[in-house]
């Protein structure tokens, strides 16, 4: 393993290595961690008795692990950064538009992570929250600066870390009495479907990260495979750990709602410092992608201005920047985080499932995966500085759902008749995709058109 030279740029066939099967770790340790249980926390105090719930969080994370896999199989086939492939569908320029929001993305997941994982390293040694914060931040900053094969690594040996940490909670968890209203709750539509569609969210928000770690494969691996282990990897750590989470909260509604300190002393006192130290080390698995996709985004969308030489003082800069704004969002944001939470959650699914649309259709049914790579990094290269058919069904992908929504901040006219169901998320799925392939598809075939024209 070497420290990491490349960013945005494109991995040469000479570069190419790793296993496929590595794909599995990354995603079960990104999804193995306290942050995944606070959400599962969010479909009991949404209104859902444990069954449903369960059921909930299951096919919520089977729908959106299905989209969040399939950006897997670009990564080998093109050998750059997820974000910096979407010029190809919205320009070059008009990529920064889903870009920003990606970035606020990545400083919202990384500072609100970095909070609970700052309260374990301060119930483990006793520390002040905010000092603990800073720490936990240095600690991802050194992971990110060595790069992409000692993030590899670190998520492999700590994704066995948290299996046998969870295996083990869940075993002292079932050991709780259980409280008599269980099945209390019946079943209700609208508070089901808004669980779900926080699921949903939760494994489509990963999209955006997907294929900055497949990348460096070699370019004949498998989709099927690239796409399998990065599927069940994601969906079994969510599932898992949001279960635990719903669970938690049914059996110990009160001391659930500090769920850091009350997993570490559900594994009892002789093991409660031990399993805050790993609830951190789970928070540093997510904190290092989010510190590593924030850094590559914010340089790919300066670059669309400004061609960069990215060198290692340049690419340090870059994530001290990233991590210096999020390390100051978490210490701003410490307070009323479980409500803070759950609004972020739901507000990013209507953002995301527009450009997860437009992007899978791009790569699988349009162009299938063939791209001028060159043309990506080029401002007056074939993709141009803007799609505007690319632009237009985003952004009317967004307007759309909000008579759908169902936010703390805002409930549309139809999740209202709806009983406060969002199916927001199946509206920016379905008409950005369909708009988009019907538009982009008679553009390629002028083009094509065009060329043979041009060349008799």
């Amino acid at each position: 393993m070497q420290i990491e030279k490349r960013t945005i740029d494109y991995i040469p066939d000479s570069e190419r290595h790793g296993s496929v099967r590595n794909l599995f770790s990354i995603w079960f340790s990104a999804n193995a961690q306290i942050t995944t249980v606070v959400t599962g926390a969010l479909a009991i105090t949404l209104g859902l008795n444990i069954w449903y719930a369960i059921l909930a969080i299951v096919l919520g994370n089977a729908i959106g692990g299905f989209f969040m896999a399939s950006h897997s199989a670009q990564g080998p086939k093109l050998g750059i950064p997820q974000m910096i492939q979407s010029r190809a569908q919205f320009g070059v320029i008009g990529a920064i538009l889903p870009l920003v929001l990606v970035v606020v993305m990545y400083l919202g997941f990384f500072s609100t992570s970095t909070v609970l994982g700052a309260q374990a390293l301060s119930a483990a040694f006793h520390m002040p929250q905010t000092i603990c914060i800073v720490i936990v931040n240095v600690l991802a900053v050194i992971l990110v600066t060595c790069g992409y094969d000692f993030i590899h690594k670190f998520e492999k040996v700590v994704g066995w870390l948290f299996f046998i940490l969870f295996i083990y909670l869940s075993i002292r968890l079932f050991q709780q009495p259980m409280p008599e209203h269980l099945n209390s709750q019946g079943f209700s539509l609208g508070p089901f479907l808004l669980v779900m569609s926080v699921m949903v969210t939760w494994q489509m928000t990963f999209a955006p990260y997907t294929a900055d770690y497949s990348r460096y494969l070699p370019k004949d691996t498998s989709k099927n495979q690239a796409f399998w282990y990065t599927y069940l990897g994601s969906v079994i750590g969510a599932s898992w750990m949001m279960i635990l989470g719903a669970l938690a909260t049914i059996i110990a509604p009160k001391q659930s709602g500090e769920m850091v300190a009350y997993f570490g002393h559900l594994t009892g006192h002789g093991l409660s410092a031990v399993t805050f130290v790993i609830i951190v080390l789970g928070v540093l698995a997510i904190n290092t992608l989010n510190l590593y996709g924030g850094y590559m985004s914010v340089i790919t969308t300066v670059d669309a201005f400004a061609k960069l030489k990215v060198t290692k003082r340049a690419r340090f800069t870059f994530i001290m920047i990233v991590a210096i704004v999020g390390t100051m969002i978490s210490i701003w944001g410490q307070g009323n985080f479980l409500n803070n939470y759950s609004t972020f959650l739901t507000f990013l699914l209507y953002f995301m499932v527009p450009w997860t649309a437009i992007n899978l259709i791009d790569f699988y049914m349009l162009r299938k995966g063939n791209y001028n790579i060159e043309a990506i990094f080029d401002l007056n290269g074939e993709y141009g500085k803007f799609n505007w058919i690319a632009i237009g069904s985003y952004v009317l992908g967004i307007v759309l759902q909000f008579p759908f929504m169902n936010t703390e901040i805002y409930e549309g006219i139809v999740a209202k008749w709806l009983n406060g169901a969002d199916i927001a998320w199946f509206i920016g799925l379905f008409i950005p995709a369909v708009l988009y392939y019907v538009l982009m598809k008679n553009r390629l075939v002028y083009k094509k058109g065009n060329k043979k024209t041009h060349s008799a």
